[in-house]
């Protein structure tokens, strides 16, 4: 085994710098017996690696070849398997379990002893033992070779120490002496020990003459412990002489603290009573403008809010403990509480006494509004009552139930205010309106009274209709009974179709309508603006949430019988200063909403079109009161009426599709262009008039797409129910002219149906020419039919003539009946045809007539190719050729 060990060192190991420690004799257990050794090895650099190596003789030869490797980290477990018999099979679990059978159980022993050794000196015990005896896991017991191998190669490899330079210097030194030639080994070692001898004596010789420097150092010593005593001594007595000096200190030091105590007190109190002093005492400046001040002259406010101001501040001084014990402030508390409860009743009388004082003024002036289109302004009362701006902020903050009843009272005198003039304003403005159809229409508006109480019923009675177009229906009854007449009646009767109102407006009448919509919305935004400014900032209700005052709700004069907008509650609650804000101008306007909703209902009674320019104005106008405030009562309210005019809108939209569903037509004369075709073209020429820049787009582009739907389904209705018109011609004099329109007007969202109608109008072209061009060649049209019939059951082209229906004599005698002058008569009572079927409007004769020429053309030629191809050499034609179809259609089409 030795021999091999070295065979493996020097053959395998030394090449890789590695130390062959321990070798076992294995072959696998269960298997074919085939041997292979097991080494333990470890490098000779640092670090140290250890690993278990698996070394198999080659089968070629007698050398020896390393096969695998496991570092000794991976190892988790060796298992002897039997720890009390002797056993030659153990395992090592390594990434999985390899089984082995020792050749010997001393071979296996020394290797796990190995084994636990390097796990002890490199691993910290980290692979764990099983069924190993406890004798052979002990590192002290020698085990014959195993302890040679794993124990002294180890040891002299770790006690091994290299040479440093002043050694190394040494002994190239003692080699010089003997000039590198030391063949005596006996001599130059006893050489050595002479040397070494010399070296010891003079070692004891150097520590017997320092004995005598000892002694004087002990002496020394001796001598600083008596100086020491004698220091030690002279401090004591020093210690008893400050012991009273320090008694005397302490007494003076007690004397000091007391007297620094006395101070800090002084000090202290002085503080408080300047502190009381300073932000409790009023001057008397003060307590007289609180007392007597003047609140009408702006001197008098400027003194009696700086009073105010600095009572507010003695007031809310934050008071130290113990100060309200105190008699002083005590007397002091009272009279402030005096002095603000005092301030508070003058000014709420004054304030009083200036809302009602300023309200009869104001309705002083309102007779001079009367006749003018215009609201009065409140600029003035504002300005005047701002002055008390900063008064009210601390009459909110000191006596918040006077401001509440001050709030209350003046949104009660506003509110009549208002309600006063914005019913004259509105009654104005619906005199104006209805005087917009008094030259010579004779409408039932043109005689509205002025007078309060008619405009009153005529606007109740405005509340209960729906909106619809009264006269439109009896319009478009009217067009379908005239639809008999000639085309003079039926023209003047689209007219009044393209108005679609029982008024008969003109653009004059509907422009001056909608200055005077714009007129009643630019006088109310600026009203309603500078109101809702004044309230958040004469109340201050811009910054914090507050406490909403039952109160609030109840207000005099009737204005608890109004609901509350949708999400605020009548009683108590934590509101924002914002929701105050529309609490307030909700009560104040609250009868704009209804009045706009009057005149509205006016404005759609008088022409439903009307709601065209509703839509665009008051969309402009909610559209800028939300840029400037979203949440303001203007934009609220102009929304909530934005609702009802495009309610109005639709109204409009749905009563035009209504009439075009009712439109009956004469059954004993032409149809003609329809009148709601002509009615829908009239209304996309005003409203792209209108919606030209508005916001509200979108309405006008699905109202289109409803009309134009409902514009195709009922053109298809009524030529389908004509009797006197062919179909094809309705459709197409109709198509075409709803193309023409959307081309003119350029629509851009009913481009796909614009596309539409062009391929109806083309389509219907196409099949009214074919239909007709069928009729002045009858029987050679037959003929030719019968032809390409037999063609198609299957007769060979060359061989029709020879058909008895078919043959030549039939063809020749087909073709005699139609010579060139009576082919030209069929033609002229063709042209006349056509033109007792298509209407004057549309101008579609010429166009038609020229389509009829193509077709007619293009038979011709269809028909002499069957004659080459069925009746070849024959000989037979036509009696007329394409030049003398050419002139017979010029010549017709000149003459007529």
């Amino acid at each position: 085994m030795t021999a091999i060990k070295h065979a493996l060192q020097r053959d395998i190991f030394t090449p890789n710098d590695e130390r062959l420690l321990s070798i076992v004799n294995v072959c696998k257990a269960g298997k074919k017996k085939k041997n292979c050794f097991l080494c333990a090895t470890v490098t000779t650099e640092r670090p140290v690696q250890v690993r278990v190596v698996k070394v198999k003789k080659s089968d070629k030869g007698d050398f020896y070849k390393r096969q695998m490797a496991w570092e000794l980290r991976d190892l988790a477990e060796v298992d002897a398997k039997d720890a009390s018999k002797e056993n030659p099979e153990f395992d090592l679990h390594f990434e999985k379990v390899y089984r082995w059978v020792a050749s010997s159980t001393a071979e296996k022993n020394s290797f796990i002893s190995c084994i636990w050794k390097l796990n002890q000196r490199y691993l910290r015990k980290k692979v764990e033992f099983v069924n190993v005896s406890a004798q052979l896991l002990e590192e002290s017991v020698p085990s014959g070779e195993s302890q040679s191998v794993a124990g002294g190669d180890e040891d002299a490899l770790d006690d091994y120490q290299e040479l440093n330079a002043r050694e190394e210097q040494d002994i190239e030194g003692m080699m010089e002496v003997c000039e590198y030639a030391i063949s005596n080994a006996e001599a130059f070692a006893e050489k050595l020990s002479r040397e070494l001898q010399v070296l010891d004596g003079a070692n004891i010789q150097s520590i017997m003459a320092s004995e005598k420097q000892v002694n004087i150092l002990m002496q020394l010593l001796d001598e600083a412990l008596s100086e020491v005593d004698t220091i030690e001594g002279k401090l004591s007595s020093y210690e008893e002489m400050l012991q009273s000096v320090k008694e005397q200190m302490d007494q003076i030091s007690q004397s000091n603290r007391l007297i620094q105590i006395s101070n800090t007190n002084n000090g202290k109190l002085l503080d408080e009573i300047q502190f009381l002093v300073n932000y409790m005492d009023l001057s008397k400046g003060h307590i007289r403008a609180l007392q007597d001040g003047d609140l009408s002259s702006p001197k008098g406010i400027e003194a009696c809010i700086n009073a105010s101001e600095a009572l507010l501040q003695c007031m809310n001084v934050a008071l130290r403990p113990g100060h309200e014990k105190l008699m002083a402030v005590k007397q002091q508390q009272h009279l402030f509480t005096e002095l603000r409860d005092t301030f508070a009743r003058r000014l709420t009388n004054h304030l009083n006494n200036v809302f009602v004082h300023q309200g009869h003024d104001q309705s002083s002036t309102l007779s001079q509004h009367t006749a003018e289109l215009t609201l009065p302004k409140h600029s003035p009362l504002h300005r005047d009552l701002l002055r008390y701006a900063k008064l009210m902020e601390w009459l909110k903050n000191t006596q918040r139930e006077k401001y509440d009843g001050l709030s209350r009272t003046y949104v009660d005198y506003m509110t009549r205010l208002y309600e006063r003039e914005i019913k004259d304003f509105f009654e104005v403005a619906k005199i104006k309106m209805a005087g917009t159809t008094k030259e010579g229409k004779g409408n039932k508006f043109a005689t509205l009274p002025r007078k309060e109480s008619a405009l009153k019923q005529e606007t109740e009675s405005l509340h209960g209709s729906s909106g619809k177009l009264t006269g439109s229906t009896s319009s478009l009854n009217k067009l379908a009974v005239q639809g008999s007449n000639s085309r003079r009646s039926q023209s003047s009767s689209l007219l009044d179709m393209g108005n679609m109102s029982a008024s008969d407006l003109d653009v004059a009448d509907r422009t001056k309508f909608d200055k005077i919509f714009e007129q009643v919305l630019s006088e109310l935004e600026p009203l309603c603006l500078a109101e809702q400014d004044f309230i958040s900032k004469f109340f201050k209700l811009q910054q914090h949430p507050t406490l909403a005052q039952g109160e609030m709700e109840e207000s005099d004069g009737g204005v608890s019988s109004r609901q509350p907008p949708p999400g605020e509650h009548r009683h108590s609650m934590s509101l924002t200063e914002k929701d105050m804000v529309r609490l307030m101008m909700n009560k104040i306007f609250q009868s704009i909403e209804t009045e706009l909703n009057s005149l509205i209902a006016l404005g759609d009674k008088i022409d439903s079109f009307h709601s065209l320019y509703m839509l665009v104005k008051m969309s402009h106008h909610v559209w800028t009161a939300q840029n400037v405030d979203p949440a303001s009562y203007l934009s609220t309210t102009l929304g909530n009426v934005l609702v009802t005019v495009k309610r109005n809108f639709d109204k409009c939209i749905s009563g035009q599709i209504r009439q075009m569903e009712e439109v009956k037509i004469s059954k004993k004369s032409k149809v003609g262009i329809l009148p709601f075709v002509t009615g829908f073209e009239e209304f996309a020429e005003l409203a792209e008039t209108i919606f030209r820049n508005a916001e509200r787009r979108g309405d006008l582009d699905k109202a289109y797409v409803k009309l134009i739907r409902a514009v195709f389904m009922n053109v298809e209705k009524v030529a389908n129910e004509s009797q006197k018109t062919p179909r094809d011609v309705v459709m197409m004099e109709n198509f075409h002219h709803i193309f023409s329109t959307q081309s003119r007007l350029k629509i851009s969202c009913l481009e796909t149906e614009r596309r539409e109608a062009k391929h109806k109008y083309t389509d219907h072209l196409q099949s009214y020419v074919i239909n007709s061009l069928g009729q002045p060649l009858e029987k050679l049209n037959h003929f030719f039919e019968g032809v390409e019939a037999r063609v198609a059951q299957g007769v060979r082209e060359e061989e029709v003539s020879y058909q008895l229906a078919f043959n030549k004599q039939e063809l020749r005698k087909v073709i005699k009946e139609y010579p060139g002058k009576e082919v030209k008569k069929g033609l002229d009572n063709l042209y006349k045809k056509v033109d007792k079927h298509l209407c004057e409007e549309e101008s579609l004769l010429q166009v038609v007539w020229h389509s009829m020429q193509d077709e007619f053309i293009r038979q011709y030629k269809h028909f002499e190719g069957l004659i080459g191809r069925c009746y070849p050499g024959s000989g037979i034609t036509m009696e007329f050729t394409i030049g003398d179809m050419l002139e017979y259609f010029s010549s017709i089409a000149q003459s007529h």
